[in-house]
């Protein structure tokens, strides 16, 4: 049997904003031992009463319906632990969230300061101008965003640097290389590092600033990859063995999410280097044929992304009587349509590029910091 463990908050931590939807009941639950359930949108956090401590976080999903993922403390507080360990975080450290704590990235934050000691500062329901601010007043020594929480942040702060923050964690999206290097005239002191896994498997890889170009680094500490039936190409299923991975779905399922023994995936595809360096190339569920080829609609996203002018974007697979499917795409920002088509035609292949892109002032967003790939798909079809 694992060793049981319970989370321990610190009573060094302040909480130094005002208090959230559901951090109050938050804390009080895990110093008390219950279990806790967190919501995506604006319902509180609720206790659930068991003989064992748990943490359930409900997946708003991009793509499907709700679930609730159970998990164990021990899974987060091995890893809270690591990270103290490796990037020297202490309860000198200000911690700062801009998510709300239905998203598994902020949830994830805000235990850990509390874990360690930290002071944390919720910046979740801000405005990028605000919440830029909020860093500075704050003094915040550690950053965790999504790339698009973390590009409106860039974009409300033209000529401002924020010298204090010295950790960024970024997860929930890949980081072009534009955002990348606007992070660092904007965190001139910080280390940039990309979490790559999900609410199931918490830490998969952690990049580092000299990550390979595309890559999302190697595999965290405690954590063993490996790829499956890959093609030609080097390409086929990311499975999993960890301690950080979650203990199963309490309500609802997942058609990708298949154990095998004490290995776990989640339907990600990709492939590693020889150094072990993983290169995520998307969800199976998204992947479609064009013309007899496989197409992966986040590489087209990521293509895109690296294109000057180019806030948000998203591809859409449509049904196509003769190739199978046919790539549009959403983008928001001020580019040149044709310009994007040929950017993918160069990088990925003509059977890639988008017939049609279109662009939106703002792309609709999910409380976790990424697009609604459901509501731009209606959006879609509705025009």
């Amino acid at each position: 049997m694992p060793e049981r463990r319970r989370f321990h908050l610190s009573p060094k931590t302040r909480i130094l904003t005002p208090d959230v939807t559901g951090l109050a009941p938050l804390l009080s639950a895990l110093e008390q031992g219950h279990s806790v359930l967190a919501r995506p949108g604006e319902e509180p956090i609720s206790r659930v009463l068991e003989p064992e401590q748990w943490l359930y976080c409900q997946s708003s999903g991009s793509t499907g319906f709700a679930k609730t993922i159970r998990r164990t403390p021990a899974s987060w507080l091995a890893s809270f632990e690591m990270d103290a360990q490796m990037f020297a975080l202490s309860a000198e450290d200000v911690y700062v969230t801009l998510g709300s704590l239905s998203h598994s990235l902020t949830l994830f934050a805000a235990v850990a300061a509390c874990h360690i000691g930290a002071d944390l500062a919720m910046l979740g329901g801000m405005g990028p101008r605000a919440q830029a601010s909020g860093v500075e007043h704050h003094r915040a020594t550690v950053l965790y965003a999504t790339p698009a929480q973390l590009r409106l942040l860039d974009r409300a702060t033209e000529g401002v640097t924020l010298s204090k923050v010295r950790l960024i964690f970024s997860s929930g999206g890949k980081l072009d290389e534009g955002l990348r290097q606007a992070l660092c005239r904007l965190f001139p002191e910080a280390a940039l590092h990309e979490i790559f896994g999900a609410a199931e498997t918490s830490y998969i890889t952690l990049s580092a600033p000299d990550a390979p170009p595309n890559s999302v680094g190697r595999a965290y500490p405690g954590v063993e990859i490996r790829i499956t039936d890959p093609d030609s190409a080097g390409v086929g299923e990311i499975w999993l063995r960890s301690p950080y991975l979650f203990e199963g779905y309490a309500e609802g399922h997942s058609d990708l999410t298949r154990w095998d023994g004490e290995w776990l995936s989640i339907g990600e595809m990709g492939w590693m280097d020889a150094a072990g360096n993983l290169y995520p190339k998307g969800r199976k569920n998204r992947m479609v044929t064009v013309a007899d080829k496989n197409v992966f609609p986040e590489e087209i996203e990521a293509v895109l992304l690296r294109a000057p002018g180019v806030e948000q974007a998203v591809a859409l697979a449509l049904p196509d009587a003769l190739r199978g499917h046919r790539i549009v795409a959403v983008v928001q920002g001020q580019v040149d349509p044709a310009a994007l088509r040929a950017l993918c035609r160069a990088e990925i292949g003509a059977h890639a590029v988008p017939k049609e892109i279109r662009r939106l002032d703002t792309l609709p967003m999910l409380e976790a910091g990424k697009p609604d790939l459901r509501a731009l798909q209606r959006l879609w079809e509705a025009e």
